[in-house]
């Protein structure tokens, strides 16, 4: 599905998102910086014919429209829809931007099966093959009931932009860091992030 180029994922972007600065401890002093420094790292690692995968919840609450941004960046976006994303769907021509916009997806990386849903799956289409689950939501929260199951598993790949560098990253890339993430979080340690990362909306 990459066509001739690289498959990128990212996960969980908030591009204008102000307070997931502060709820995530981003390394940046406002939105602008962050919409920013988002964009220039997209734009380092993905080109024209390179394939992306947006795996949920690419801004929130954002001053300026969702084109804006999408025109920045480079590749072939698909969208598989997160929590926040209905807010700017309904305004904008999906059809201009993405290659496709779903819920779910399932695709076929380098040889690799993969289950693409914002949503983190205990069990999905492919497990028993070493398919892997990527997902977002979370963002990098680690204190909550389902972190220990997450942990255990090296099939279930967080996509999220606060794990990954804020970059979008290939699978190898994103195997690497949730690998380093999860042995630096075992289930034993609690990190305080949300309680649920988007019950409350982020504290809007």
């Amino acid at each position: 599905m990459g066509g001739d180029g690289l498959i990128y994922y990212t996960a969980d972007l908030h591009f204008g998102h102000a307070n997931v600065i502060r709820h995530c401890d981003r390394p940046f002093s406002d939105a602008d910086s962050m919409d920013a420094a988002l964009i220039q790292n997209w734009n380092a690692k993905v080109h024209r014919n390179d394939t992306v995968y947006i795996v949920g919840d690419f801004l929130f609450r954002a001053q300026r429209p969702a084109e804006e941004y999408l025109s920045e960046l480079k590749g072939k976006k698909h969208l598989i829809v997160g929590n926040h994303d209905k807010y700017w769907m309904k305004k904008v021509n999906l059809g201009v931007w993405f290659e496709s916009v779903s819920p779910m997806l399932f695709i076929t990386d380098n040889g690799y099966t993969a289950t693409l849903c914002h949503y983190p799956m205990m069990s999905w289409p492919g497990m028993s093959k070493n398919g892997f689950m990527v997902y977002g939501h979370i963002h990098n929260n680690t204190d909550a009931d389902f972190w220990p199951l997450i942990a255990a598993s090296s099939q279930m790949l967080n996509a999220g932009a606060d794990i990954n560098g804020f970059a979008p990253v290939t699978l190898s890339e994103m195997i690497e860091n949730n690998t380093r993430f999860k042995e630096e979080h075992p289930a034993a340690q609690r990190k305080d992030c949300f309680d649920d990362p988007c019950s409350r909306n982020h504290g809007g």
